[in-house]
């Protein structure tokens, strides 16, 4: 499923690319119609000479603007990042289990059938509730010590199957404002290379470096605040799962006590 997911970032990247030539005659605009543009209102941001423009097609314009290079690789950060963390998302919510109906399953089949039956129950349920149930019931022969030592052992297992991605995810969160930082510091370079350029220090001068450090900055925030919440989601979701192990994990190794007697 991770390998469906990347493939389809890598495609989104690269229709996104290809539709950034089309907005190449906008970004170009003349000065005059810049300049009529920034004494409209705030509220008028992505509208030009009395005409509204779309949305994408304003944001494909200040993509341009902020420079394709780092703006690129501030997008493939957040193409890579929403991937992996609906992904993960998609990998948890079928993980959860109805805890409580499957010890309920698990102990009647241990009245019907005993260790085999309930094996068979864990095998047919899916999650990684069931998979440690399974594991546990592997070595019931041995004890429940060793059984309860099993589950502890196998909890931890798929603690890191359900953590995996997590470490890229938060790589992308601290990369993208890196990115947008980085290129603004580019873009105050170039504005005091075209002050020291034409020997004047007017806003005309410095207004394009300026704009390349200020559309920088807010690509890479902007794609680090929205990583981070669905960074933060995954995590409540995995605390919510591993407090569901933990519990059905008590109750199971105290229905296998019971079983044992």
């Amino acid at each position: 499923m991770k390998k469906f997911f990347m493939f389809l970032a890598v495609a989104g990247l690269m229709t996104f690319t290809a539709n950034i030539a089309s907005a190449q005659d906008e970004a170009a605009a003349p000065a005059a119609t810049e300049q009529v543009a920034a004494a409209e209102p705030v509220t008028d941001l992505f509208a030009g000479s009395g005409e509204e423009v779309p949305l994408h097609q304003a944001l494909k314009t200040k993509f341009i603007e902020g420079g394709a290079g780092f703006m690129s690789l501030i997008l493939i950060c957040l193409i890579l990042g929403l991937a992996l963390a609906i992904e993960r998302i998609l990998y948890l919510s079928f993980s959860k289990t109805n805890t409580t109906k499957l010890l309920d399953k698990v102990e009647e089949a241990f009245k019907k059938g005993g260790v085999e039956e309930a094996k068979k129950v864990c095998r047919e349920t899916r999650g990684p509730v069931a998979s440690i149930f399974y594991q546990g019931l592997l070595r019931a022969d041995q004890g429940v010590d060793v059984v309860e030592k099993t589950i502890v052992s196998y909890g931890s297992v798929q603690m890191s199957l359900m953590e995996k991605g997590l470490g890229w995810i938060s790589l992308f969160i601290a990369i993208a404002p890196s990115l947008g930082f980085l290129g603004t510091v580019i873009g105050m370079i170039q504005a005091f290379d075209a002050i020291q350029a034409a020997g004047d220090i007017s806003p005309n001068v410095v207004a394009g470096g300026m704009k390349v450090a200020l559309i920088t900055t807010v690509g890479g925030l902007i794609v680090a605040l929205i990583l981070q919440v669905f960074y933060n989601y995954i995590l409540s979701k995995i605390d919510t799962l591993t407090i569901d192990m933990e519990d059905a994990s008590i109750r199971f190794v105290d229905t296998m006590v019971k079983y044992n007697k």
